[in-house]
């Protein structure tokens, strides 16, 4: 290979690649069509003759061809969490006030238009694009590398100056127009409409064949960064970085953006958009209101599901009229009974819907709802159809107050409505078919125990043949009696029974949340694993125990006294365990973890010199103690650094708490470990 050719590549891909940028990104057209191919063909020839110069980032491979039979998981390094909806001004003020109890600085809004596409995550490494993977359950996604490099506005290769490893968040999607011409060609081609752009962009991107994607133009806007050590103080400096570095960012002098100090601020961006956002060339379906400044987004943390500094304004929905033909029930896995609407087909946004929520039977009575009425439909959210009201000027007489059945459409058995509870329930816990497999279902889960091979088929399949009547009864599958079962190759069975295995080793705080107790979500289930450490010790905990545990209020510690109160649930328990489960913490197995903070509420407030907020809370937790973000009278320390905010010591003051600056925590905590090692090494010489 001649050094002119080699250079002549790299020349090629670097000038392809500013063209693209130019006309994708900036909207610049700087050379003819006939240029750019002449260039691109150049470029393919050479790289065809030196295949030793391969590079998948190369601008020849944005035309596609890869075949990917199966996306691999990945596990994000930086969690993909959803937003909470909001629907109106009061929701706005209600997030408003939830910030401010926490933060008592001065801080502002960052607002940005919500588009109706694809969560992506992009991973860059010195530059180069090495992974696409989409949102997935928010944990894992799946990589879908080979199609996001046909995107003609994702930069393959970065310009500028850039770290070694960045991790770049966005929005894939369609423009109107592009959306609009592949409905075009598929008519001409006589194939299905496709129904609406988000729904097509998701499925664009699980194409198997990558040459079929980059035909589609899909477009991307993208607009946070994830650096590890990052030095940015507010969300508004992600744009500038990102766009130096050659992304497709929304543009600020459009108003896709702007960073406002309250609600009234948020409302005016809200409003505006309301009114302009038909005008946009692609979809939107709402706002994204986020704190501005990153500390605070630190400060103020998430739930287990979304950010507590960030909420989504959702615009109001089309409305449309259908018959709602009957109402049937479903039964959930804890026994509540859900009805749902069956409706005349009727289209909206692009959908096609047959079935409405309609929750429960409080809320048929508020709406007044009949049988044969013409009902008012909408999407929730833009996601869930829900019933909103009925036309009283097309009721017919003969349609006859709805009336709640009183016992489970499944097992027969008396429904039961408490006080104070929106739903009725079934109590035949042990004996109702839909309860037992969902149960199942629920303990399989991916977030749960991730049990590969099992879907809902499969668990009605086992049920069916009488194999599984409970949870533990997965654990003593063996391959013969999966192989009878329909469609069950010897393959499939393997894999069924290797993921039973695997999930033997599921630690103990997932394994809470499997058991589908009541009310005990994946969060609760971890707090309550890290205060009780083994299932043993939950099991005798009493109403009192349970209520002194952070967060654990009196419905649910109600819940899980009255699920162990059960011999049914603790003769399940018990078989996991003869399985080979182990439900206590890992704390609980490493005899050398620190306790020293244990039982202690630690609430850190301001910036440090020597360590960020993260470490200094992974520090805590690590020795035992609990981070906490407001203080109040069960606080045990302050940990005080610069701008800190001033509510906070002041309540640290009159509640008597412990308050340390960074160097003063490090010293106690230096004490606290050296005495705690005195005390092992004593122990030790007993023996």
């Amino acid at each position: 290979m001649s050094r002119i050719d080699s250079d002549r590549i790299i020349e090629l891909r670097k000038l392809i690649h500013y063209y693209n940028k130019e006309y994708y990104v900036n909207n610049k057209s700087l050379v003819s069509d006939l240029e750019f191919d002449v260039l691109l063909k150049e470029l393919e020839s050479l790289e065809t003759k030196y295949p030793d110069l391969f590079n998948p980032n190369s601008p020849t491979q944005r035309v596609g061809g890869d075949i990917t039979k199966s996306f691999d998981s990945v596990q994000h390094k930086y969690p993909m969490l959803s937003l909470a909806n909001s629907y109106s001004k009061s929701d706005i003020e209600d997030f408003d006030e939830r910030i401010r109890k926490i933060v008592d600085i001065p801080f502002s809004y960052i607002c940005e238009l919500k588009y109706d596409g694809v969560a992506i995550s992009l991973i860059f490494e010195n530059g180069q694009l090495i992974r696409a993977v989409t949102r997935g359950d928010g944990t894992i996604g799946e990589d879908v590398t080979n199609n996001v490099r046909t995107i003609s506005s994702i930069p393959l290769v970065l310009n500028g100056e850039f770290p070694q490893m960045l991790e770049v968040r966005g929005e894939i999607m369609f423009s109107k127009s592009a959306f609009l011409k592949l409905n075009q060609q598929r008519k001409i081609e006589k194939l299905p409409l496709f129904s609406n752009p988000r729904n097509t962009a998701s499925g664009t991107l699980k194409l198997q064949d990558s040459s079929i994607v980059a035909k589609r133009d899909l477009d991307c806007f993208l607009y946070a960064a994830y650096i590890d050590n990052s030095k940015f103080h507010k969300v508004f400096d992600h744009y500038n970085f990102l766009s130096s570095l050659g992304f497709k960012t929304p543009p600020i002098d459009q108003r896709f953006i702007e960073q406002v100090n309250d609600v009234n601020g948020i409302m005016d961006f809200i409003n505006f958009w309301d009114k302009k956002r038909g005008e946009l060339p692609f979809e939107i379906d709402g706002i994204v209101i986020k704190v501005n400044e990153v500390s605070l987004q630190n400060e103020i943390g998430n739930t287990s599901k979304s950010p507590r500094w960030a909420i989504a304004y959702k615009y109001k929905t089309t409305q449309v009229k259908t018959t709602l033909e009957d109402i049937i029930y479903q039964v959930g896995r804890t026994g509540a009974i859900t009805p749902v609407a069956v409706l005349n087909p009727v289209e909206i946004s692009g959908t096609m819907v047959k079935r409405a929520s309609v929750h429960n039977a409080d809320q048929i009575e508020k709406l007044d709802l009949r049988i044969n009425d013409v009902v008012y439909v909408e999407k929730g959210g833009e996601i869930i159809p829900k019933i909103t009201g009925f036309d009283i000027s097309e009721r017919n007489t003969s349609n006859l107050p709805f009336v709640f059945i009183s016992n489970c459409p499944e097992c027969n058995s008396k429904l039961i409505k408490d006080d104070g509870e929106a739903h009725h329930y079934c109590l035949n816990f042990y004996m109702c078919p839909p309860q037992i497999k969902g149960r199942i279902s629920h303990f399989i889960g991916r977030k749960q125990m991730n049990i590969d091979g099992i879907g809902e088929e499969t668990v009605e399949q086992l049920y069916n043949a009488g194999l599984v009547q409970n949870i533990a009864d997965l654990y003593k599958l063996t391959k013969e009696d999966l192989l009878p079962l329909d469609r069950m190759a010897e393959k499939s069975a393997e894999n069924i029974l290797v993921g039973i295995e695997n999930s033997i080793h599921t630690p103990f705080h997932k394994i809470l949340f499997g058991l589908g107790i009541r009310y005990v979500g994946e969060t609760v289930a971890k707090k309550l694993s890290a205060s009780f450490g083994n299932i043993n010790s939950l099991r005798i905990a009493s109403f009192e125990d349970l209520c002194s545990v952070d967060e654990i209020g009196d419905k649910i510690a109600e819940s899980i006294v009255d699920f162990f109160s059960q011999d049914y649930n603790n003769k399940i328990i018990d078989q996991l365990l003869e399985s080979g489960l182990v439900m206590e913490t890992e704390v609980q197995k490493d005899s050398n973890h620190s306790t020293i903070f244990k039982n202690k509420k630690i609430v850190i407030s301001g910036t440090f010199k020597n360590i960020s907020r993260e470490e200094l809370k992974t520090i805590i937790e690590e020795n035992g103690g609990k981070n906490t973000s407001t203080v109040s009278k069960t606080t045990s320390i302050l940990v005080a650094g610069e701008n800190m905010g001033p509510s906070k010591l002041e309540k640290a003051t009159k509640n008597k708490v412990e308050i340390l600056n960074e160097s003063e925590f490090f010293k106690l905590l230096e004490e606290l470990q050296a005495n705690d090692k005195t005390k092992q090494f004593k122990q030790g010489e007993l023996f």
